[in-house]
């Protein structure tokens, strides 16, 4: 052995000792299901990862999770139920994986829960509005997402606030979108029974959606509801828009999934996204914690863009993880799922208690901040917008814009 060898023996030598816990305790393994090809999302996808790694690489800087190192496996679902089914599966029974953190689609958040229901392993869904996620009543789900109740109830008071007397949905021919979009309609009839309201169920894999908007032209109406994702959302849109038929001085275009603040919207959707009202999750006006200020200039120097709520939901679930873990002192799943169902946790968006409630409530963070803005201008930044609905305050029709 040459003295060049043996002086490298010995640096490590000296490194193990020194960081015992890295040498001997392999990492802690979060799994994460996402879409990162078609037909699913790809874009949610990319900004549910991009928040989970920041996060995680602040954790880890600063020496990790009961002295271990987090690393998150993710797996392409597609947004397809049954490849989210075996994605999970894989996870939990080859990987070993402690939780799940991550889902950003309803209808794959729905069979995963089944696999993590069986397996006993914790699950935190990060964007699954539908409510049926919760009404299954699984202990291992915790729901940290938005959800339709929320989001249909806020949308159907803002309607009858603005008197108007015929609304359209278009709804994706998923569980969110139909779920919305239904749930939108019975709150209406309670709220304002005599506004007439219909929704039209969209194939969201469809490229031509000009038979539903040719008879819209004839007859149109005060406003059309949106629950739909990307990229079908934004043809939508720009065919509602060279169709005339929204936005437009007579119909407006309300917007149920938070679309402006997707990194890719003003790539794909120029005029008809002009006037645009739109129920959000996050607006710069909006109180932040300092972690979440922290995220979202980590994920400016990254991108180069400004945060968004989907990157924060992201990151927040993977903290709900991590601080079970640190509180469980365990990454046993009962002990951790004990954990962050009793421990005082602070969220990013200030959200701390999960409700006890059965249905739409169960293991859900109910009280999740949002606000409605309308877009004026063309590749107007979110901070720009105007602010027609400030958290916790009333909708404010007298501010809207109509277009000329």
């Amino acid at each position: 052995m040459d003295i060049r060898t043996l002086r490298t023996l010995i640096a490590i030598g000296t490194a193990l000792a020194t960081f015992p816990a890295l040498a001997a305790d392999p990492p802690i393994l979060i799994g994460a299901s996402i879409t990162q090809s078609p037909p699913g999302s790809v874009v949610q996808g990319t900004q549910v990862k991009d928040g989970m790694e920041i996060l995680k690489d602040m954790v880890n800087a600063k020496g990790g999770i009961l002295g271990r190192q987090v690393k998150v496996l993710y797996e392409d679902n597609q947004g397809i139920p049954e490849k989210g089914r075996a994605a999970t599966e894989k996870l939990i029974t080859n990987d070993k994986v402690v939780a799940l953190a991550g889902g950003h689609q309803s209808s794959v958040c729905l069979a995963e829960i089944e696999v993590a229901h069986r397996y006993k392993v914790p699950y935190v869904n990060t964007n699954c509005w539908s409510d049926d996620v919760r009404k299954r009543g699984y202990p291992e789900v915790f729901n940290t997402s938005p959800y339709n109740t929320l989001v249909s109830s806020s949308m159907a008071t803002t309607l009858a606030a603005m008197g108007v007397k015929k609304v359209v949905a278009f709804a994706e021919n998923t569980d969110y979108g139909i779920g919305q979009a239904k749930l939108t309609g019975e709150l209406l009839k309670q709220k304002a029974p005599n506004i007439d309201y219909k929704y039209e169920t969209l194939d969201r894999s469809s490229k031509d959606f000009t038979a539903v908007m040719l008879p819209l032209r004839a007859n149109p109406p005060d406003v059309i509801v949106m629950s739909m994702l990307p990229p079908a959302a934004y043809i939508v849109m720009n065919q509602a828009y060279e169709q005339g038929v929204a936005p437009s001085a007579k119909t407006l275009l309300y917007d149920g999934g938070g679309l402006v603040d997707y990194p890719d919207f003003w790539q794909n959707v120029k005029e008809g996204g002009k006037h645009l009202l739109s129920f959000a999750l996050y607006h710069p006006a909006m109180p932040q914690t300092q972690l979440a200020k922290d995220i979202a200039a980590e994920y400016k120097k990254r991108t180069g863009a400004d945060i968004n709520r989907l990157v924060l939901q992201a990151a927040d679930s993977l903290h709900l993880v991590l601080e079970g873990i640190k509180s469980a002192k365990s990454t046993e799943p009962d002990k951790l799922a004990q954990a962050m169902r009793t421990m005082k946790f602070d969220s990013l968006r200030g959200v701390s208690n999960f409700s006890t409630k059965e249905g739409f409530g169960y293991q859900q963070w109910l009280d999740i901040p949002y606000v409605n803005y309308e877009v004026t201008e063309i590749k107007q930044p979110v901070g720009q917008t105007v602010m027609l609905q400030a958290p916790g305050q009333k909708f404010d029709t007298s501010k809207i814009v109509r277009p000329k």
